[in-house]
This record gives C-alpha cells, sequence and structure tokens, in this order.
C-alpha cells in the first residue's frame, strides 16, 4: 500500500479586542501534497490512500476528517472539552470508538466542522462567526470563558488522519520546537508583552512511514538520555562491584571457615551473621501488612514489566491513543491470581492463620485506597466541569471489572498459596535473642535512607520526561530507553537491599523482613520530593484545585512505586538470606 506525504501547517486569524488585547485562533492552514511513497509501518494502523476529488474511489478518499480532541493547558490540570468553549460545532457529531485508556485520560474525541480536500490549500476559510452581545449575561459568561482560557495558554488538539496538528516555533538557541497542539488564541499584556503563541511556524512535508518522525525529533534529549544510562551503568557496576566482593570473598571465606569447626571452643568464637541464624526467620510483626504489600507489589511488577516491554517492541506507540493504559489496566485484572499467590505464601511463611481476611486485604487494601483517591479528584473534576471528569457509568464499569474479575482472581491464588509455606532452611530459637546496641551506621532508618538514594539517581532524569509528559502534554516515546533504565532499577534495588541487609546482620541485627522490603521503597519517598521540586520549578500551574489534582494523581504514582520497588528489594534479600543459611553447617 502506499501513500502521500502531507504537510500541516496552522495560520490564526487574529481578532483584536480590548485591552489586554486577545487575538482568538479561529482557521487552520492546511497543505496535502506531495508524489506517490512505499510505506511500512510496524505496528500500527494501515494507511489510507488519499486522491483528488475527480480521482475518487471506493478505496481512494478526497476528503480528510478532522477530529477534535479535549483543550488542555501547561497551566491548569484541568482539561476541557472542545464544545466547551463555544468553537464553531459540528452539526451532525460523530465520535471514534474509545478504548478504557482514553475513557480514564478523559480524552473526548469528535468530529469537527472543518473540511479539508486532499493536495488543495485553502487559507483562512472562513466556519462561523461568532457575536457576544453584551447584554446577554450567557453569551458574556461564554466570552469571559473564552479569554480566561487564551490567557492560561489553552491548546487545540486535533486529530488528521490519525495524526495530530502539530504547533512549532523557534527558540532562541536557532533549534526548532514543536509540541502536539496549538494555542486557541494570543494573550497580549497591557503593556504589550505577548506570549509564544503569537509566532506560529509551518511544518514540513514526511513520508507516511516515518510521519511521526518529524514530531518526535524535535523533542527528545537523546544525548541526555544516554548520559542518564550511562549513569545508572556505573552505578550498578559500583553495587556489582560490592556485592561480588562481599559474597566471593567475605561471605565465602566466613562458609568455608564456620563449616570446618569441630570443637565447642571453636563455635564459642563464631560473631556476625551466623550468631543469628536461629533468628533470622523469626516472623516480623504486621506480618499480614506486609504480605498484602508484597502480593500488591508482585502485581504492579509484573503489568509494569509487560506494558514496558510492550511498549519498547511499538505495540503501544503514540498512534494509538490510551494503549498504553489500556494495557496496564488489563493487565492489572488479570494478574490478581499471582498477587493472591505470594501474599498467601508469605503470609503462612509468617505463620498467619487468618488467610481469608489476608485474601481480602490483598484484594481490596491498595486498589481501594486508589480508587478513594481517584473519586475523590473525579468530585473536583466534576466541579470544575472538566472533561477529565469520569462518568457515573464508567465508574461503576470499573468497580464491576475490579470485583468481577480481580477480587475472584486474587481468591483464587490466595487459596492455592495458602497451602504450603516457603520453608525455612534453619531451626527457629524459641527465645528471641537480644539485639546488641547499633551504631549509627547500622540503625534501619539510616540503611533506609541510604538504600533509596541509588535507585533514585538511576531514574530521575528518565522521572523528569515523564513528568513532561504527563503535566506537560509532551509526547513520550522513548520506551526502549525507559525499559532499558526499569532493568537496571530492579539491579540496583536488589543489590543496594542485599549489601545493607547482610552488613545489618553482621552486626547482629535479624530484623530484616521490613527493612528489606522499605530499603528499596524508600526510593519512592525520592520520587515524591522530586514531584514536589518539579511542581515548583517546572510547572506554571495556577488554582487550588488544579493543585490538588496533581498532587492526588502523584500520590497515586508514589505509592505504586512504592509497591514494586518495595517488593524487589524484599524478595531480593529474602533470596539472599534463605541461600546463605541453607549452605552453612549449623548446630
Amino acid at each position: 500500500m502506499s501513500t502521500c506525504g502531507f504537510r500541516v501547517g496552522t495560520n490564526l486569524w487574529r481578532l483584536r479586542s480590548a485591552l489586554p488585547r486577545l487575538l482568538l485562533g479561529l482557521g487552520l492552514l492546511v497543505g496535502l501534497q506531495g508524489p506517490p511513497c512505499a510505506a511500512f509501518y510496524l505496528p500500527g494502523l494501515a494507511p489510507v490512500n488519499f486522491c483528488e476529488a475527480d480521482r475518487e474511489t471506493a478505496a481512494c478518499k478526497s476528503s480528510i476528517a478532522l477530529f477534535v480532541n479535549r483543550l488542555d493547558s501547561v497551566e491548569s490540570v484541568l482539561p476541557y472539552e472542545y464544545n466547551t468553549f463555544d468553537f464553531c460545532q459540528d452539526s451532525e457529531k460523530k465520535s471514534p470508538s474509545e478504548n478504557l485508556g482514553q475513557v480514564l485520560f478523559g480524552e473526548q474525541i469528535t468530529s469537527s466542522p472543518y473540511q479539508f480536500s486532499f493536495n488543495k490549500t485553502e487559507t483562512c476559510v472562513k466556519v462561523c462567526v461568532k457575536s457576544y452581545d453584551i447584554a446577554n449575561e450567557d453569551q458574556m459568561k461564554k466570552l469571559a470563558f473564552l479569554k480566561k482560557g487564551i490567557e492560561l495558554s489553552y491548546q487545540h488538539h486535533w486529530i488528521i488522519d490519525n495524526m495530530p496538528v502539530i504547533w512549532c516555533r523557534d527558540m532562541e538557541d536557532g533549534q526548532k520546537y514543536c509540541t502536539p497542539g496549538f494555542p486557541i488564541g494570543c494573550f497580549i499584556t497591557e503593556g504589550g508583552l505577548s506570549k509564544d503563541a503569537c509566532v506560529i511556524n509551518e511544518n514540513k512535508r514526511v513520508k507516511w512511514a516515518s510521519r511521526w518522525d518529524y514530531i518526535l525529533e524535535s523533542m527528545p534529549h537523546t544525548n541526555i538520555q544516554w548520559f542518564s544510562i550511562m549513569n545508572s551503568f556505573f552505578i550498578v557496576l559500583f553495587l556489582s562491584g560490592m556485592v561480588a566482593t562481599v559474597i566471593l570473598r567475605t561471605l565465602y571465606r566466613d562458609i568455608i571457615r564456620y563449616n570446618q569447626m569441630t570443637s565447642s571452643e571453636e563455635a564459642q568464637d563464631e560473631f556476625g551473621w551466623k550468631l543469628v541464624h536461629g533468628d533470622v526467620f523469626r516472623p516480623p510483626r504486621y506480618g499480614m501488612l506486609l504480605s498484602v504489600f508484597l502480593g500488591q507489589g508482585i502485581q504492579v511488577l509484573i503489568m509494569t514489566f509487560i506494558t514496558l516491554f510492550l511498549a519498547c517492541l511499538g505495540f503501544l506507540s503514540a498512534s494509538k491513543r490510551g494503549a498504553l493504559m489500556t494495557c496496564a489496566i488489563v493487565l492489572w485484572v488479570l494478574l490478581g491470581t499471582p498477587a493472591g499467590y505470594v501474599s498467601a505464601k508469605m503470609y503462612k511463611t509468617f505463620k498467619g492463620v487468618n488467610w481469608n481476611t489476608n485474601f481480602l486485604l490483598t484484594a481490596l487494601l491498595c486498589p481501594g485506597i486508589v480508587v478513594i483517591d481517584l473519586f475523590t479528584m473525579n468530585i473536583i473534576l466534576w466541579v470544575e466541569g472538566s472533561s477529565a471528569a469520569i462518568s457515573f457509568g464508567t465508574l461503576i464499569s470499573i468497580l464491576a471489572v475490579w470485583f468481577g474479575i480481580s477480587v475472584p482472581l486474587t481468591f483464587f491464588g490466595a487459596y492455592f498459596g495458602s497451602k504450603k509455606k516457603f520453608g525455612s532452611p534453619v531451626h527457629i530459637n524459641q527465645i528471641p535473642r537480644h539485639v546488641p546496641l547499633q551504631t549509627f551506621s547500622t540503625k534501619t532508618l539510616f540503611g533506609i535512607i541510604l538504600g533509596g538514594i541509588l535507585p533514585f539517581g538511576c531514574i530521575f532524569i528518565q522521572l523528569f520526561f515523564i513528568l513532561n509528559s504527563i503535566w506537560s502534554h509532551q509526547i513520550y516515546f522513548m520506551f526502549g530507553f525507559l525499559f532499558l533504565v526499569f532493568i537496571i532499577l530492579l539491579i540496583t534495588c536488589s543489590e543496594a537491599t542485599v549489601l545493607l541487609c547482610y552488613f545489618h546482620l553482621c552486626a547482629e541485627d535479624y530484623h530484616w523482613w521490613w527493612r528489606a522490603f522499605f530499603t528499596s521503597s524508600f526510593t519512592a519517598v525520592y520520587f515524591f520530593m522530586y514531584a514536589i521540586y518539579y511542581f515548583f520549578t517546572k510547572l506554571q500551574i495556577t488554582g487550588m484545585a488544579s493543585t490538588v489534582l496533581y498532587f492526588g494523581y502523584t500520590m497515586i504514582m508514589v505509592l505504586i512505586f512504592f509497591l514494586f520497588t518495595g517488593t524487589i528489594g524484599f524478595f531480593s534479600c529474602f533470596w539472599f538470606v534463605t541461600k546463605i543459611y541453607s549452605v552453612v553447617k549449623v548446630d
């Protein structure tokens, strides 16, 4: 199949009003031209053939549909539907099918009154005329809302042939910066100072197979990405060297020496981690809560891994709107079985007996926190009239999927997980051993704070681009980098937790269960601190509602990050402790 390249440019029709002068964007210049070209796009939708009106056939269209999406702004978290701003409306509204991700993100894609023909250039064609009567209160409210939208830099998001209309501008360093969407107008202050929206440049011609490239090439900072990867790689090398030193030299030498002891006098000279062999597998306090966190962490960890892997292969590309969120939610729902299994098995290992309560908490606790958070923010969106507000029917559908699919699958996993526990390689003493007074460097809080620094150092640059894509409305597409950083994060969390666990065992502190979880999950605290820094230094968000929404969504991301990083550290440490005590001869 083949198609032709096309050019999309924007030209705003300016309308001046009283000070401050507002220039309203009411037109679009679109030129479609270029020779036929072979195209191959993997994955994605099949290309559509376009031709001139006099050559139109059933397989070749001349009319090009333009759809409009919700409008958003970098200065406000609240998105609004297209018709909220009193723009020209389509008499026969048509909406393409929406997936779950689009619904949850509040994308309201609908048809528009703008008509375009293939290979026909039209400039500033008037679609409709809006007039506002000062005596009409309703009309003045609409005009005031439109002015406020221009002042807050709200942007159109138009879609032509599944491609966003792009606004490009020249930066001070001579480079061109492109962003999806273009401003609804230009705001000029009383002093004559205009915002960036007053300058709009045309975009170039591209081939269909690479039509996303010219958009994405203006946004990435590949050199920064490679710097981030190299920085993370050296952190992993450093930790790997330390782990190799501990396991291959110190620990191996200790095991050989301990297993060669033949007399009780030699055994009395034991020191370090060997002395706590009778207490190291003693069940922790609040084992129910820890097992619930581990079950939910496994569910989120597997979901994240599969989603990023599919995105890395291109199956969740930018051309498939909402596909990433849809994939993540579907995977989370279907992964209730491993969550219930791991939670019940760990709870059984902790000698718990109320496995029914464990199952209910695994299925309801963390998802319930997320649902309550989303419902609270949804009330704010309803009050503000935002298009991101989830309808009541959608909320009922989400609850039905949760209780109808996820909860039964969690029960299924918990039923089998409660049958057998993880075996302990050593006998547990009846009387707990006294933990010696710890130095500052071996205290729990110090180890937890230190353990989260290195994993966060591996991800903070990627975190910046992810937050930009969410709050600054930029397209994130570097999933190959993200998947690689995710793998590095897994390794870093594991190695940092194992090292600190070994040091604490050598200090005869056998309370490692919760410490192993919190050592790596403390990375989420640094995540939250960075999100606060990003809010005050990188964003221009104003208003209490937008601030509450920002931190509400941030808390959900922090909770998810807390669960899967803590789970990584815990099971790495669990494997390490089980291995070292299973190869030691214990009398």
